[in-house]
């Protein structure tokens, strides 16, 4: 049985409706978003027509007897990616490309498998079908060999031809859930109702409408999402939406958090690891990622604030030490590596966190909390933190 959502006080939300005001401001001073909820996509007869440009190309180079090639945008350097505080991490205007021939023997299949898929979409396009990329790898099990290179071409066809993975009408399963304050229509038309009890459902790929949520959430890891929910955490924050990627988001989870940011502009915070890995996975939803810089005006969400677990929360509420994991080398590497980003010089306080995991050598868990008690995340941590402002 659903708990009925009771909530906190209004005076509770106080410093949360002043923090919403201030992410209005910030949207009226730069102009503003779009009103259809920010994402770009492009029409049916665009992406034909892209495709059809595509294999023309193919049809005159091999009529003039040369060797046909595909032209990519490279997404593996940095020197190819700007960063705008704004949106995040983008494709510069005139980066470097890679080149797949056909007649070489590094790149010959990679070439064949992007026309393969390439006529996959066509036609799925054409008919208004659509399938999986599941669906897409089973066609051809043998001659993918794997479901990450069907994923990898999906990818470069998207950035190849200019349009939103969302338009090729090839879609991912979603492995996020959400659950909250939030009511939505699904594709097939059923109706769906977030609940604010101890459940959750799938992250949706079409969302109609919201309750006056006051907060989004994002929760790194599953298991603590459970736990929050276990512990009744929605009812008693009410309204809110919560939602989880299990870890690095997919496309679905992604698309939904910054639909639901344009959409209504509640504030949006993160739950995370004090670790290398959390922070990244934080930085995936508020600034993109390298890989996915193509598409980032329909994935990222700057206004993302860092609520937990904070470096800094670790030595003020006395965690002991014996709770806390040393750093890898890894872990390392990867703590250096998001410290050179160009997102970070805009985000000290994100910069002084990350210096004081450095400096201990040591990352803890959010689960550390359950030191203080089992249930200190979700009646105590958190919301404090939602209360008083205990966000960077």
């Amino acid at each position: 049985m659903a708990f009925a959502p009771v909530g906190p006080e209004a005076s509770f939300f106080e410093v949360l409706d002043q923090h919403r005001a201030s992410l209005l401001a910030a949207l009226r001073r730069g102009g503003g978003e779009p009103a259809d909820g920010g994402t770009r996509l492009a029409s049916s007869s665009e992406v034909l027509a892209s495709i059809e440009s595509v294999i023309q190309d193919v049809i005159t180079s091999l009529a003039r007897n040369k060797a046909p090639v595909f032209t990519i945008d490279n997404r593996s350097s940095w020197e190819n990616i700007k960063f705008e505080d704004s949106v995040g991490l983008q494709m510069v205007p005139h980066c470097t490309r890679r080149k797949i021939k056909s007649d070489s023997p590094k790149s010959v299949k990679n070439f064949a498998l992007i026309l393969k898929i390439l006529s996959i979409i066509y036609k799925l396009v054409q008919s208004n079908t659509h399938a999986t990329k599941r669906d897409i790898y089973y066609t051809d099990s043998q001659l993918f060999g794997n479901q990450t290179v069907v994923d990898n071409i999906i990818n470069d066809i998207s950035c190849m031809l200019k349009v939103p993975r969302m338009s090729l009408h090839i879609s991912s399963t979603s492995k996020g859930l959400i659950a909250g304050n939030l009511r939505y229509i699904e594709e097939d038309g059923t109706k769906v109702h977030c609940t604010c009890g101890t459940t959750a459902v799938a992250v949706p790929s079409n969302i109609q409408g919201i309750r006056n949520a006051k907060f989004l959430l994002i929760v790194e890891k599953d298991a603590t999402f459970q736990r929050l929910l276990d512990d009744n955490f929605c009812n008693r924050m009410s309204p809110c939406i919560m939602v989880t990627g299990k870890g690095v988001p997919d496309l679905n989870t992604r698309l939904l958090v910054k639909k639901l940011w344009d959409t209504f502009h509640i504030p949006v915070f993160t739950l995370v690891d004090a670790d290398p890995h959390g922070i990244e996975i934080m930085c995936i939803y508020k600034y993109g990622s390298m890989a996915m810089s193509f598409e980032a005006h329909n994935l990222t969400v700057p206004a993302i604030r860092w609520l937990g677990l904070l470096p800094s929360d670790i030595k003020r509420l006395n965690i002991p030490r014996d709770t806390l994991i040393p750093l890898t080398k890894r872990d390392q590497m990867k703590l250096d590596s998001v410290l050179k980003r160009p997102y970070v010089t805009c985000q000290p306080f994100w910069r002084k966190e990350m210096e004081i995991m450095a400096d201990s050598k040591m990352k803890a868990e959010i689960q550390a909390l359950t030191f203080l008690s089992s249930d200190y995340l979700s009646r105590v941590y958190l919301p404090n933190k939602l209360k008083f402002g205990g966000w960077i």
